[in-house]
Parts: C-alpha cells; sequence; structure tokens
C-alpha cells in the first residue's frame, strides 16, 4: 500500500478539519495519482470532501468504528483487520492510504511508499503526519525540482520503506 500526504516544514497536515492549503498543481498531481485505483480514508476526511461524497473515478474505501455508517458508492469497513482483508482484492501498488491523521498513523506499518507533498512554511496545524526523515525504517527514493505557487515553495518527495 502507498500513501499520500501534503505537509509542512512541521509534518502538519490539517486544522480545523481543513487542509492546511490547497495547491492546485499538488490537487491535480493527486487526482492523477489516484484515480481509477483505490483510496483508503477516514470517515472525517471523507466529511470534508464536497457533499462528502467519496472521490469519482476510484474505489473509496472508509476506515470507520461507527457500524451504522453508510455511504453510497463506497466500501466501509470497521476494523484494520478487515480493512486488510478487503484490499487483498487489490494489486497493493494500487492502494492509496490519503487519511486523516489517524488513519496515516495506523495505516503507516502497511505501506511500503509515501508520496510526500513538503510545503516549506510552517502553518498553525492541529493535526500531524509521522515525520519519515526521522524514521530509520524509511528513506527518500525521490525529489522533484522544487515547485512555487505564488509565493509558497513545495516539493514532492516519495520515502519507501527499508526491507
Amino acid at each position: 500500500m502507498k500513501l499520500i500526504v501534503a505537509v509542512d516544514k512541521n509534518w502538519g497536515i490539517g486544522k480545523d478539519n481543513k487542509l492546511l492549503v490547497s495547491i492546485p498543481a499538488d490537487m491535480k498531481m493527486f487526482r492523477q495519482e489516484t484515480t481509477g485505483k483505490v483510496v483508503v480514508l477516514g470517515r472525517k476526511t471523507l466529511a470534508t470532501f464536497p457533499g462528502g461524497l467519496p472521490l469519482k473515478n476510484r474505489t473509496n474505501i472508509i476506515l470507520t468504528g461507527n457500524k451504522d455508517f453508510k455511504v453510497k458508492d463506497a466500501v466501509i469497513v470497521h476494523s484494520i483487520e478487515e480493512l486488510l482483508e478487503e484490499i487483498k482484492k487489490y494489486p497493493s501498488d494500487e492502494v492509496y492510504c490519503i487519511g486523516g491523521d489517524s488513519v496515516y498513523k495506523q495505516l503507516l506499518p502497511y505501506c511500503d511508499t509515501a508520496i510526500v507533498t513538503k510545503i516549506d512554511f510552517a502553518y498553525e496545524a492541529d493535526r500531524y503526519f509521522p515525520n519519515l526523515d526521522e524514521a530509520s525504517e524509511w528513506k527518500i527514493t525521490g525529489r522533484s525540482e522544487e515547485q512555487t505557487y505564488f509565493d509558497l515553495e513545495y516539493e514532492y518527495v516519495t520515502y519507501e520503506r527499508l526491507s
């Protein structure tokens, strides 16, 4: 399984159930990377999407402890064990964990590739992603040219888990 995340300088990913910043080119990269694939996310992250609806042209798997939660056009699972069983139906390199923070933390041990948009700015955040630069089991295997959105600089960094 892969994961895809945008982080600020402090590995912040969100505040008040919203992304810290929306960069159009990053959103486009996310769409290109995940369209036609499987995305795994939590119920709270789903609630932040337009209309609270699953992403189009993807298989959406929602991880929630709420047994009564239902949403059209998505697969609902209630535990990590159930999720791991469900994703066996798909090629592992086509499954992407897309958040939020508790889902990232629960699934990080099962991910082998992390596609991280690193934004060179420190925002006020209340949700964070684990710092992969400090994690000895992860190494950087790819890095884009520095990108600019108005005065914001960012880059795409690929991390892979050491086997």
